[in-house]
């Protein structure tokens, strides 16, 4: 069985690979959506031969270019910090975890490899529909490559297709269908891909936007500004529709992260959901009487709606899923945290003495053993929990963190129906206001990408994998002292790349477009 391990060591190395993944997602949005816009502009000059939309597809290539190199550095480390920081994690569930992946790196990845570089070096070298092929071809790879990764992630919020051998103590995949399929895994892809392809819009629409602020390469600017526009516009439509599909999934498979996103104790029917609001600090213990909140804007029922496609349906809060004893859909009486606690404690107590069973040659005791174990299985996880109270996750990043990407989101919607407007009718160029606005929005949309993240990791602590293994029992037994090292080191290395990125793109914009055709 898995030691008690330093509270400390768990906290940095939580810390380290949310640093690394906090990096990497700077690089991954704009790689998604950049390479759609890219291979669009691209399409346009296949459709109509002309030289300017050549020209400006090339230079929006190459900041995808400088944009994909450092996102591929940091992906890889994270990957690696699954063998280094969390052993025990990919001991127990490597068969499941490690075949996304795999595909990722032999498909996906291979796909990438084969045709950038015709991408950017192919240019009057192949023939125009091959090289647009390589360029669709190569987004394609990008895209399938946040596909098997999200697929992964998706599997340790809702863990599915899967059997556990305790003869091995490892989880082993039963269904990689149901892996690959599960509801959770595509309503995550298409998502998190969307969001990308916000990020893309804002940023082709902010750096052309800065031209104009300049008076240089207005043509240039006012055409990525047309595509960008209304790329981005349609991007937010669909996000918003997946959206609502990721609540639905949340309330279903995570209704613990769902209280912490609306900042909900107390659950009820017809339930309401925040639409602004300050957590009150002064609420210190989840079932004290102190009111949650300091102010709230609520829209009636709809967190109720948004849940359970009911008005009127129930929504258990964080006292009561803590609790339990309320009604679950399909009729059953919610357990408490600490019955859960019991059932998982007795899980594996179980595996133990399978294990002691099978090596003592005692079928009879050994198959007693495996039916208790198979019987609490689904609560094995919370064995590892010490106390019911553990099971809450930060709430108040969980909850202005969820608020950030939702407000920030209706934003940027506001921001492509204007955009597209004013740049059909020929306006925007007369803008400067909306220019400086686009300018800035660059940042902003960042900032909502990682909120959107924050709201997805941060909400399922303390689990690797829901329900199944927390943090506490993933982390590998190093010192302490030698993540905390290497924290700092991929600290300062990834900065560093970090602002070696931003300086080569700041140069390749102030070069212009025409200094970028080749």
């Amino acid at each position: 069985m898995i030691e008690s391990i330093d509270t400390s060591l768990i906290d940095w190395s939580r810390a380290q690979f949310a640093l690394t993944a906090i990096y990497h997602w700077l690089f991954v949005p704009l790689t998604l959506g950049l390479g759609i816009i890219q291979a669009i502009m691209e399409t346009i000059y296949y459709k109509t031969g002309k030289e300017f939309w050549k020209t400006t597809a090339q230079f929006w290539m190459k900041i995808f270019g400088i944009n994909f190199a450092i996102g591929v550095a940091t992906g890889l480390i994270l990957e690696f910090e699954f063998g280094t920081n969390w052993s025990n994690y990919s001991w127990f569930v490597g068969d499941i975890f490690g075949a996304p992946l795999a595909i990722e790196g032999v498909v996906a990845f291979f796909m990438e490899a084969t045709f950038i570089a015709v991408m950017f070096f192919g240019w009057n070298k192949v023939s125009k529909g091959f090289h647009l092929a390589s360029t669709w071809l190569t987004i394609g790879g990008a895209t399938l490559s946040a596909l098997w990764i999200l697929v992964a992630n998706a599997w340790m919020q809702y863990p599915a297709g899967m059997s556990f051998n305790p003869d091995s103590v490892r989880n082993e995949m039963s269904d990689f269908w149901a892996v690959a399929l599960s509801p959770v895994a595509i309503n995550k892809f298409f998502h998190t891909v969307l969001s990308g392809w916000i990020v893309g819009g804002v940023v082709v629409i902010g750096i052309s936007s800065w031209f104009l602020l300049k008076k240089r390469n207005v043509e240039f600017a006012v055409g990525s500004i047309k595509v960008a526009a209304v790329f981005g516009l349609v991007a937010s439509i669909l996000t918003l529709w997946t959206g609502d599909g990721s609540a639905y999934q949340v309330a279903q498979k995570q209704p613990m992260k769902l209280a912490a996103m609306e900042g909900l104790y107390q659950g009820g029917n017809g339930m309401g959901l925040v639409g602004v609001g300050v957590l009150n600090p002064a609420k210190t213990n989840y079932n004290d009487a102190t009111n949650p909140f300091l102010f709230k804007i609520e829209l009636p029922k709809m967190l109720s709606y948004f849940a359970e496609r009911d008005l009127n349906a129930y929504v258990p809060g964080i006292v009561n899923l803590i609790d339990g004893g309320y009604q679950t859909a399909d009729g059953k009486t919610a357990l408490s945290a600490q019955e859960k606690i019991s059932k998982g404690q007795l899980a594996i107590q179980a595996l133990a003495d399978y294990r002691q069973a099978k090596k003592n040659k005692d079928e009879l005791a050994a198959q007693e053993a495996r039916t208790i174990l198979d019987e609490n299985f689904a609560y094995f996880g919370y064995g590892y929990i010490k106390n019911p109270t553990d099971l809450i996750p930060p709430i108040g990043i969980t909850f202005y963190a969820f608020r950030v990407m939702v407000i920030l989101g209706g934003f940027f919607i506001l921001l492509f129906i204007v955009a597209t407007i004013l740049s059909y009718k020929n306006k925007f160029e007369d803008k400067r206001w909306l220019q400086w606005i686009a300018l800035w929005s660059i940042p902003l949309v960042y900032i909502a990408s990682q909120a959107g993240w924050a709201v997805a990791e941060v909400g399922r602590q303390p689990w690797a994998i829901q329900d199944i293994l927390p943090t506490s029992a993933a982390v590998s037994k190093l010192s302490t002292s030698s993540v905390q090292i290497t924290f700092f080191l991929f600290l300062i290395l990834f900065t560093v790349l970090l602002i070696a990125e931003l300086g080569i793109m700041v140069k390749t914009i102030k070069k212009g477009p025409a200094s970028s055709a080749e």
